[in-house]
Formats: structure tokens, C-alpha cells, sequence
């Protein structure tokens, strides 16, 4: 494995393990918004709360007026199949019988015996209660007064007892789970709780559509998953109606089978002690008060099923409506993608005409500049025109014009440093038409000061000519903030030039070395005053010591014997001139 290709199978890995761990800690509610709570969320209590669970959870996805009125229908028909379900388990669980044996069995004899007690406590609550009233009415004497209140508070005495004790009976039941009705009337009790102290869910924003592309499509996605979610609670409301149906069918089919007989029902005359083979009257109004309920249980069956295919409709209405708002979302995108390929095809024409316009230009070189750039304007205009057709017109505009400013801050920074070295150069020390300078190695005349650039004439380099060499050198005009130049042309563009003269063997070297320095220094003697009156006023300024423009004289030997080297100060552009003319008083001075 070649160590190189590490990083990438590394950052790989991480990437894997990042989508696996978003995979895991997906949001499986199937919306983000809070739901409504749960109504009687007990573990222990066998109903199915699923439909007003969903109802709750899909209550924000309501945006609309409509879809509100259809969400509120949709928490009603689940609310009332909850109650009707929770109706027909009370009643069950009232009818249900003890086992025959067991800590339940016993625990249901304690709760008997104790409402036995209770009873009978009340009763003679009641009855000392009367026999004291009696006797306050009969002006008994204070003894039998405080017997019968005695009396009284020792019968109330027993039977908060007795109170106590059944409702720790009852709490023995429960916790070995065998008081079903007592835990479906808490569960009840807190779903009518919740039920009654829920706040409105404020309705989850769908992004806004507008006319422009982006907000249409992420509309068209957003509304899709809602349509999945509501298809999803109908399959749903559906599945429960086919159940309750199987439910219905059954207990009906059960209760057509163990009906009783019309003539078994004895009528209130014919009830008397010598019916010997009559079925006995306790057992009878058991069984009839059974199948009663069971007709109870099947009418509320009914309602159910009624309930559970309402809602179902109403989620069926509501994905209709999501249905039309989708249509309108796609008909905006291919509106605005129509409005995209319109400006296409015309940026399209209009570079083919762009093209043909220039076409015709005598200049080729010229017109292919106007033509890109014309074509580039164009394509820039398409481009903005695509982009506010996408996503619209920008809502923060003050922020994203600063955020523009300080991107063309960036990208124009050579242009701005250029536009304000112009005042630089424009200045009384800067640069001036005609000047001899020297920019980033490059000598020559000034010929233009623009505001963004600068153009020489080329010069060529200082020590071997002085002669334009044709060519023009553009500087930017940044150069005089973050470079620096050169100005030959401070002190009227005075060059200090060299001669070379090669002595013949024999004579006098030094005398003709001296005869040499004194034709130079008389030929160049007023360049030479002129030029130190140039720079005493140029360093005059600054504190600086004089120049001397006087010619110098220097002997060297070389090969062919001694050589003459004559430096003097001329002007740049009249240097070839003098060097003729020295070259000429010279010649015979050799001789």
C-alpha cells in the first residue's frame, strides 16, 4: 500500500463512520416537530394509543386553513376512538373474574371483605347519626347526648379505618397487577389530562416558493414527505379499521351463537321460588347483564369503525390538498426553468450575432478583443439573470453588498493601489512627461502617465546607449505606493559618460594623459558648471555634501600597453555627440 494514497483511505473511513452514525441517530418520529403528549402513556394499560399519536405528531405539518381544519378533524376522531376503546376495557375489567387461587385471589377476597366492612360501617354511621338527631329532639340528658357522640365517633373511627384498609388492599392488587380496572381509570384519567392542559402545536414553516426555482423545489420536497407521512397515517387509520372490522364479526358471530332463548327470559310475573327447572335468577341476570355488555362492546365496535374510517378520509382529504400544493410547486419550477432556457437561448443568439457584428471589423485583432469581451459581458448578464431566476433577489442587502465591496477590495487591488499611485506620481516629486527614468530594471522616457498606468519609451541600458530601442514598457501605477523607481531627469537628466583610449608605445603617457583631461575638461566645461548648479539645488535640500562635475583621469595597464579612461559629465541625450567631438580633438593629440 503506497503511504501516499493513507490520507485518503483514512478520510474515507471517518466519512463512513460519520454516515453510520447519522444513519443510527436518525429521527425515526418521522417529523422534527414537538408532538403533543402522549395521552395515558402507562406501560401496563393493553390500548392502543397509535392513531391519536400520530394525529398529535402530524398536527404541525398543517399550514393552511384547510389543512388545520382537517388536522383538527383527524386529533377529534382519534380522541373519541381513545375514549370508546378505553370504554369497553373499563367495562371488561368490571366484568372480568378473579382467579381461583393465588395472592390475587386473596387480595380480591381482602378488597371484597373490606368493601363489606365499609358498608356496614356507613350504615351504622348513618342509623347512630339518626338515633343522636332523635334524641336531641326528645331533650334526652347530657349523659345519653355523650354516649350516642361517643358512639358516633368511634363508628367513624372504624370506618376511616376500615378506609385505609381498603385502599391499601386495593394498592396490594394493583402492584401484583391484577387491578386491571383500577389502572385503566389512572391511564383515563391522564389522557383527559393531557388532553384538556395541551397547548396548539404551532405549524411547522414549509420554505417559501415564491416565483424562483430553489424555493419551489425545496417546497416540492418538503410537501412530498409531509404527502408520505399523511399516506402513511392513512394506511394506518385503515389497518385499525380492518381490525376492529375481524373484532366486530367475531364477537357478533360469538354473541349470535350463545344468545338466549326468548322463552329462557322468564317475565316478572312468571318469577316465583317453585320454577325448579328454571335457571337460577342470580345466574340468569349474570348472564343476561354479560351479554349486554358484550352488545356494548359490539355498538361501540361500531363507532370505531366509523371513527377509524373517518379518519382515514380525512387523511385521505389532506393529501389531496398536499397533492395540489405539490402541482403548484412543480408548475413555478417549470415555469422559472422555462424562464432559464429563454435566457439561454438568447445569450446563445446573441453571441452568434456578437460574432457576425465584429465579423465585419477591418481591424481582426481589435474586433476578436470586442467580440470576447462583449461575448464574456453577455454571458456575465445571463449568468446574474439565471442566478436571481434560481434563488431571487438576495434579503440581506446590506450584507451582501459589503461582502461584494470587500470581495472587489480583493480582486481590484492592484487597480485601486494603481488609480491612487497616479495622485502619487502626479506629485511634486513623482514623474513628469519626458522624464528619463528607470522602473523594475527597465530605462526610458516617460510618454504617458495614465490613471491606472505609466508608458516608456524604452532607452535600452544606460552604460551602452542611449537610443530609443522601439519598444513601449506599460508599468501599473502601484509601483509608487509598493515599489520604487527611479528619475533620471531630477537634475535636467545629466550622465556621467566614459571615454577609452588605448596610448601608442613610446612618449610620454602621463603628459598625454594630462593633454587628454584638459581637452575633455575644456569641452565639457560648461555642462559641467551647468550640471553642479543642477545638483546643489536638487541636494541643497537635503543637508548633503557638493558634487564635482570636473572630468577624472585614470591610467591603466593592459596588454597593448597603457590605457586611458576618461569619465565626464554630459547630457543623456547628447552623449554620442560629445564623445564624437572629444573622439575628434583627441585623434590628434596621439598623433
Amino acid at each position: 500500500m503506497s503511504r501516499k494514497n493513507l490520507p485518503v483511505i483514512g478520510l474515507t473511513v471517518v466519512l463512513l463512520a460519520c454516515l453510520g452514525a447519522v444513519y443510527l441517530t436518525r429521527d425515526t418520529s418521522g417529523t422534527g416537530a414537538p408532538s403533543k403528549p402522549a395521552a395515558a402513556r402507562s406501560q401496563a394499560v393493553n390500548i392502543d394509543q397509535s392513531l391519536l399519536q400520530t394525529a398529535y405528531r402530524l398536527a404541525p405539518l398543517a399550514e393552511t386553513r384547510d389543512e388545520q381544519n382537517l388536522a383538527g378533524a383527524a386529533e377529534r376522531l382519534a380522541d373519541h376512538d381513545l375514549d370508546q376503546a378505553f370504554e369497553s376495557a373499563l367495562r371488561e375489567a368490571a366484568a372480568a373474574k378473579p382467579p381461583a387461587s393465588g395472592p390475587i385471589q386473596q387480595l380480591t377476597v381482602r378488597v371484597t371483605r373490606a368493601k363489606g366492612r365499609i358498608a356496614t360501617d356507613q350504615n351504622r354511621v348513618a342509623k347512630l347519626t339518626k338515633v343522636s338527631a332523635s334524641q336531641d329532639g326528645a331533650a334526652k340528658d347530657s349523659a345519653s347526648k355523650d354516649s350516642a357522640a361517643g358512639q358516633i365517633e368511634l363508628a367513624k373511627a372504624q370506618l376511616a379505618l376500615d378506609l385505609d384498609e381498603l385502599e391499601d388492599a386495593q394498592q396490594d392488587l394493583a402492584r401484583e397487577g391484577g387491578d386491571e380496572h383500577a389502572r385503566l381509570e389512572r391511564a383515563l384519567q391522564e389522557h383527559e389530562a393531557t388532553h384538556a392542559a395541551a397547548q396548539p402545536v404551532k405549524p411547522a414553516a414549509t420554505p417559501e416558493s415564491g416565483a424562483f426555482a430553489a424555493g419551489a423545489l425545496m417546497v416540492w420536497m418538503a410537501l412530498g414527505n409531509k404527502n408520505r407521512q399523511l399516506q402513511a397515517a392513512g394506511q394506518q387509520a385503515a389497518s385499525k379499521t380492518a381490525k376492529l372490522e375481524r373484532e366486530h364479526q367475531s364477537l357478533e358471530g360469538l354473541l349470535n351463537k350463545n344468545a338466549p332463548p326468548a322463552a329462557a327470559v322468564p317475565a316478572s310475573d312468571d318469577l316465583s321460588a317453585d320454577d325448579a327447572g328454571a335457571e337460577d335468577m342470580a345466574a340468569m341476570t349474570a348472564r343476561l347483564k354479560g351479554l349486554s355488555d358484550q352488545r356494548k362492546t359490539l355498538s361501540e365496535l361500531d363507532r370505531r369503525i366509523q371513527d377509524c374510517q373517518h379518519l382515514a378520509d380525512t387523511y385521505k382529504n389532506w393529501s389531496g390538498l398536499i397533492d395540489t400544493r405539490r402541482r403548484t410547486a412543480m408548475h413555478q419550477m417549470l415555469q422559472s426553468l422555462s424562464i432559464i432556457a429563454g435566457i439561454l437561448l438568447t445569450v446563445v443568439l446573441g453571441g452568434r450575432a456578437l460574432r457576425h457584428t465584429f465579423g465585419k471589423h477591418q481591424d481582426l485583432r481589435r474586433a476578436h478583443q470586442l467580440r470576447f469581451l462583449a461575448t464574456v459581458g453577455v454571458q456575465a448578464v445571463g449568468l446574474i439573470l439565471i442566478l436571481l431566476v434560481i434563488f431571487g433577489p438576495p434579503s440581506q442587502v446590506p450584507t451582501i453588498l459589503g461582502l461584494a465591496g470587500a470581495g472587489m477590495t480583493v480582486v481590484l487591488k492592484d487597480f485601486i493601489v494603481a488609480f491612487f499611485g497616479w495622485f502619487v506620481l502626479m506629485g511634486r516629486n513623482g514623474l513628469h512627461v519626458g522624464d528619463w527614468v528607470e522602473i523594475n530594471g527597465v530605462g526610458g522616457e516617460v510618454v504617458e502617465i495614465g490613471l491606472m498606468r505609466t508608458v516608456l519609451l524604452e532607452m535600452g541600458n544606460w552604460t551602452s546607449t542611449g537610443h530609443p530601442t522601439g519598444r513601449r514598457a506599460a508599468f501599473m501605477n502601484g509601483y509608487a505606493i509598493e515599489g520604487h523607481y527611479f528619475n533620471f531627469s531630477t537634475a535636467n537628466q545629466w550622465l556621467w559618460d566614459e571615454l577609452q583610449v588605448t596610448l601608442p608605445p613610446g612618449g610620454d603617457p602621463y603628459g598625454t594623459a594630462e593633454r587628454i583631461r584638459q581637452t575633455v575638461e575644456r569641452a565639457t566645461e560648461a555642462e559641467a558648471v551647468e550640471a553642479t548648479q543642477d545638483w546643489e539645488r536638487v541636494t541643497s535640500q537635503y543637508g548633503t555634501r557638493e558634487f564635482s562635475a570636473k572630468p577624472a583621469v585614470d591610467l591603466r595597464p593592459s596588454v597593448n600597453g597603457l590605457e586611458v579612461f576618461v569619465r565626464y559629465i554630459t547630457r543623456a541625450p547628447q552623449r554620442y555627440v560629445v564623445k564624437s567631438r572629444l573622439f575628434q580633438e583627441i585623434v590628434p593629440l596621439l598623433r
